[in-house]
């Protein structure tokens, strides 16, 4: 895939880290682990390199470090490049800007950077939502409708939690956007808004700017709700397997979908792989007398008592004895002898020492933080 103008990807990779604070307190959106080996921004990025496109800024806001130790120089997404490539853009990239509020106020910080490149387009998109997505066939659907903007969206039943954390299109029957619901109280079957855009250079650069004067910084309410009237905002229905992330529920079901190989091959398309940092670890361990069913088990792993239907992320180690379901056990974390873990979720170098019992459900999972010991 390829597409046929010269486009710069903007990620945002600090964008709704409040939906998520266990996992997002000592690191962004975009590096929260998933899946057994990926990080949320290798969906983000894999699509856009999939798609084409050969530079892209990554604008970061704080609790970067393990996103920088991430990404690198690009090198696994072929974004390492003398022209173009992958562009890491910390707050404060200019002088005449501070730490940004929204999406806008960050776009201006980065300003220099978009009028530098020779892009006729921008693709803005974030890192909430994992899904596969050909931004050829969104690009066509732009310049076909002749929209200002292109905004993604697909179709979901929606609780009134998960709506209260997302943004909802009214569409008319064009394909235009005619209304804007940030946030709001309601449930059933909508439209949501999978948070990217696509808008020429020219017209973002303009909206930025004068939002820089009018002191606004707020995309989805001062553009998307606030001139939708204005500006031709036409909406690009995705029709393939997506999960947006709005709260450890959410997150957790998230993962446990990828059990399921329908929706693993839906998600991993064979023309459109998920690239990731490479780590050279081991083939994963399975001591005499382990028992693994329906479980994703990553390399580098030591599995010595059972495991079902639960993802362990990289290094993750299970004692004799031990009883682990349907839980995410990331990267590094040691589980002792004789324990029995159930409906978890533990962060990065958790160890949970010999004979500890714990127990959560699926509708609230539990969550044990990043270095703990139990």
């Amino acid at each position: 895939m390829s597409l046929n103008k010269k486009i710069l990807g903007v990620i945002f990779a600090n964008m709704h880290e409040d939906v998520i604070p266990e996992l997002t307190r000592q690191r962004t959106m975009g590096s929260v682990l998933f899946g057994g080996r990926y990080r949320l921004i290798d969906f983000t990025l894999s699509n856009l390199v999939n798609s084409g496109v050969s530079e892209v800024g990554v604008i970061t806001k704080s609790n970067y470090q393990s996103l920088l130790d991430h990404l690198g120089s690009g090198r696994e997404w072929d974004m390492a490049r003398k022209n173009g490539g992958l562009h890491l853009l910390p707050p404060f990239s200019s002088t005449s800007s501070g730490m940004y509020r929204g999406r806008l106020e960050a776009l201006y910080g980065i300003s220099d950077f978009i009028k530098c490149s020779d892009a006729d387009y921008v693709i803005m998109t974030d890192c909430d939502v994992v899904t596969s997505l050909d931004y050829n066939a969104v690009f066509e659907a732009h310049i076909k409708s002749g929209a200002d903007i292109t905004a993604v969206y697909s179709t979901s039943n929606l609780t009134l939690d998960d709506a209260a954390r997302s943004n909802v299109f009214g569409i008319d029957e064009s394909g235009r956007i005619n209304n804007v619901l940030i946030n709001p109280q309601i449930s059933g079957e909508c439209n949501v808004a999978l948070n990217s855009y696509i808008i020429s250079k020219d017209l973002l650069m303009s909206i930025v700017m004068d939002g820089a004067a009018q002191g606004i910084y707020s995309f989805a309410k001062s553009i998307l709700q606030g001139k939708c009237g204005q500006y031709k905002i036409m909406a690009y229905k995705h029709d393939g397997y997506f999960s947006k992330i709005t709260s450890i529920k959410t997150y957790y079901d998230a993962n446990m979908a990828l059990l399921d190989t329908a929706s693993r091959q839906k998600l991993f398309l064979e023309n459109a792989p998920v690239y990731t940092k490479i780590r050279d670890n081991p083939p994963a361990k399975f001591a005499i007398g382990a028992n693994v069913k329906n479980s994703l088990i990553a390399d580098g792993c030591i599995i010595e008592g059972t495991v079902e239907n639960s993802i362990l992320f990289r290094g993750a180690k299970v004692g004799k004895g031990t009883v682990i379901k349907d839980s995410i056990i990331m990267q590094d974390s040691v589980i002792g002898k004789n324990c029995h873990v159930e409906c978890m979720i533990t962060d990065k170098i958790v160890n949970i020492t010999d004979g500890k019992i714990l127990t959560g459900s699926k509708n609230y999972p539990i969550y044990v933080g990043k270095g703990a010991q139990i």
